[in-house]
C-alpha cells in the first residue's frame, strides 16, 4: 500500500485519524490505485483455491472492498453467488455501483459501511476483510463484527498485519531512500501508518482468538504457497470457520 494519500480531520472522512479514503479514491490516479490494492491478484487466486476446497459460497461479502477487484472477480466467476461490497468511502461505493450498472453485473451490490461498527443486517457464507484492519484501532470490536456477519457453517477470511510488518514500516520511516522512496512525505507516512507504527492495529493468532473465540487457520492448509514473492510472513492471510 503505497502512493499518495489524502488526509483529513473532517468528521465525515473515512478513517480520519489515518487517511481519508473518501478523498483518496476521488483523486487517485492509476498508480495510486494500484499502490492501494497491490495484493488483489494474490487474494483472487487464493480465494479460488479456497472455494475449490470449501465450496463456492451462495453469498460473499468483501468488507473494505475499495474499487472492488475481489468483489467483481467473485461476481463474474460465480454468477450464482450473491456478492456485497462494503467500504467506508462513499466515493468508491458510488464508483462501484456505476461500474456494476455499466457492466451489467446483476449479482453484486455495494454499500457504505465502516469498521468497527459493521452491521450489514444479514449474514454471509463467506466474509472477506483484507487490507483494512490495519486502519482500525478497535481491532477486537471489528473482528467480532466481521465474525457476527458470517452465517453458521461459513467462513471468515482475514488479512492482517503483524509485528513484523510494524518493524518493516519503522525501517521504511527510518531509511526511506533505502526502501526506494525518493519522494517521501514523512508526516503523511507517519499519519497514514500511525496505528501500525504504534502497534495499535497489529494482530496475532492469539488476539484474533481472544476476540472471536475461534482459532484462525493458515490459508496454506487449503491453498498452494504462491511462487511469486510476497510479504506473507508479515501480512498473513487466515480463515476462521464458524
Amino acid at each position: 500500500m503505497t502512493g499518495k494519500t489524502e488526509t483529513s480531520h473532517d468528521s465525515d472522512a473515512s478513517h480520519p485519524e489515518t487517511i481519508n479514503w473518501n478523498a483518496f479514491w476521488q483523486h487517485a490516479d492509476a498508480e495510486d490505485r494500484e499502490g492501494a490494492t497491490p495484493s488483489a491478484h494474490h487474494v483472487r487466486d487464493l480465494l479460488a483455491q479456497f472455494f475449490d476446497a470449501k465450496g463456492v459460497p451462495d453469498s460473499f461479502a468483501s468488507v473494505g472492498c475499495g474499487p472492488g477487484p475481489v468483489a467483481f472477480d467473485v461476481a463474474d466467476a460465480h454468477p450464482e453467488t450473491t456478492v456485497r461490497g462494503y467500504d467506508a468511502a462513499a466515493s468508491i461505493v458510488a464508483e462501484n455501483r456505476d461500474r456494476a450498472d455499466r457492466d451489467g453485473v446483476q449479482n453484486a451490490q455495494f454499500e457504505h459501511a465502516a469498521l468497527p461498527d459493521f452491521d450489514p443486517d444479514r449474514q454471509f457464507e463467506c466474509v472477506l476483510c483484507y487490507g483494512t484492519l490495519c486502519y482500525v484501532e478497535e481491532s477486537a470490536q471489528a473482528l467480532r463484527a466481521l465474525y457476527d456477519a458470517v452465517e453458521p457453517g461459513g467462513h471468515l477470511v482475514l488479512g492482517y498485519v503483524n509485528d513484523g510488518y510494524r518493524r518493516h514500516m519503522q525501517r521504511v520511516l527510518d531509511d526511506p531512500a533505502g526502501h526506494g522512496k525518493d519522494a517521501f512525505d514523512r508526516a503523511e507516512f507517519e499519519r497514514r501508518w500511525r496505528l501500525v507504527l504504534d502497534g495499535d492495529s497489529t494482530l496475532t493468532y492469539d488476539a484474533i482468538h481472544d476476540a472471536v473465540g475461534t482459532w484462525p487457520r493458515s490459508f496454506w492448509e487449503v491453498a498452494d504457497y504462491p511462487d511469486e514473492r510476497w510479504a506473507w510472513d508479515d501480512v498473513p492471510i487466515v480463515w476462521l470457520p464458524k
